[in-house]
């Protein structure tokens, strides 16, 4: 494999600081009925066929995978998928977070649930007690991440060994278990036994989690058909390129697992860019919503690996200035045709918000964002974004104007 440029190799340790900044948000942890489920069976999802929960088999690391759960006092539902980074291929799949290596090393994902995790310690959408909450009293989900796939993945892949000390020497091949997919479907059957008839549902998640809610929430929706569907895509826009949608290594090592009913077959001929509006058009009660900072750091150094090694992508050479003309195209595309969607643009470089205490300070497009949030979750009018709260498009002054290629 070419080596990285330079710009290629700052990209990925600005993945690595700011992914590990990402998990460790917290804050102090409060006393409160969180449940961890472990020891997970097999299920038979609604497909036949059978799932069984795993996390990446890493050589090294804890393949188990577990979930959380809270009960709330409302009759309503959040569904988060963590986020997490990605791999794909051997030099992305070599390099885990957190799995001893040097800080100058490139880290691309989590491929363990650390024994620490908690969700009773993250702010945002977690912190219970504020009262700026909007879902404080409902139930929770929270659905780890340890696959690399976006939770999306159902497949099992060989790697070589590109220079990690910790997998051998190099050309060492190792497994990545993708199935992420198969995490979900486990963790949804036990939602389905768990909860007769939430009376309204969030289907969210931050980073990785955006892109998981983006293609899982229709099989939520499906088994709760009579739920007031809500969905929110955090720091998740969809930016790649071509060659990763379509490739093998690329998005297809995974084997995604997206919904033919919503994509067509195969549904992996869809690119990233249009998962989130093809959802929201076969689902047009539901109410699709997306946040984003106006330069993602971390969504950019992804997006630059992809236009060096799965290229061309955009016309900008410049990755950063690509990835925001991309993004702003985006948002005005699902703005203009998608009458259910809305969209928080806000500014600065930072990466995700939904488990930060961000989730309460952030007001750059003139509205505090838990207020947007809240308005969102009020508003129940039909197939469009009417009927409750007010509930609009929003970027920060000057922010969806695309910048201009250097």
């Amino acid at each position: 494999m070419r080596s990285l440029t330079r710009t290629a190799l700052a990209g990925v340790f600005a993945v690595a600081g700011t992914l590990i900044a990402f998990t460790a948000t917290a804050r102090p942890a409060e006393a409160g009925p969180w449940t961890i489920h472990e020891d997970l069976a097999s299920v038979v999802g609604s497909d036949g066929k059978t799932y069984s929960a795993t996390c990446s088999g890493l050589p090294g690391t804890d393949p188990e995978f577990k979930f959380w759960s809270k009960k709330g006092a409302s009759k309503s539902l959040v569904v988060y998928f963590e986020g997490g980074g990605a791999c794909w291929d051997s030099l992305t799949c070599s390099f885990p977070i957190g799995g001893g290596l040097p800080p100058s090393a490139p880290q691309f994902y989590v491929s363990q649930i650390a024994r620490a995790r908690n969700p009773a310690n993250y702010s945002g959408l977690f912190d219970q007690a504020n009262p700026a909450n909007p879902v404080k009293d409902w139930s929770f989900v929270y659905i780890p991440y340890c696959t690399g796939d976006i939770h999306t993945g159902s497949a099992t892949q060989q790697y070589f060994n590109v220079g990690n000390p910790f997998l051998g020497p190099v050309g060492t091949p190792y497994t990545i278990q993708h199935r992420g997919f198969d995490n979900f479907m486990v963790v949804l059957d036990w939602i389905k036994k768990n909860f007769d008839a939430p009376k309204s549902i969030l289907v969210t998640g931050s980073s990785a989690g955006g892109y998981g809610a983006t293609a899982n929430f229709p099989h939520v929706a499906d088994s709760y058909p009579n739920a007031h569907m809500y969905v929110l895509a955090d720091a998740s826009q969809g930016v790649t390129t071509s060659a990763f949608d379509n490739g093998t290594p690329g998005r297809n090592s995974w084997n995604p697992q997206l919904p033919q009913w919503i994509f067509g077959t195969p549904p992996t001929s869809a690119p990233s860019a249009e998962l989130l509006s093809r959802a929201a058009a076969a689902y047009p009660r539901a109410k699709i919503s997306q946040f984003t900072t106006t330069l993602d750091d971390v969504q950019v150094a992804f997006y630059g690996v992809m236009k060096q090694f799965y290229g061309p992508g955009g016309s900008c050479p410049n990755p950063a200035v690509d990835w925001n003309q991309q993004m702003i195209g985006t948002l005005n595309t699902y703005a203009s045709d998608s009458n259910n969607f809305r969209y928080y643009l806000a500014s600065g470089t930072y990466h995700t918000i939904m488990r930060s205490p961000l989730f309460y300070t952030e007001n750059s497009a003139g509205i505090a964002y838990s207020s947007w949030l809240a308005s969102m979750l009020s508003n129940r009018g039909g197939t469009g974004g009417s009927g409750g709260g007010d509930w609009r498009n929003v970027a920060c002054p000057g922010c969806t104007t695309a910048l201009t290629c250097p």
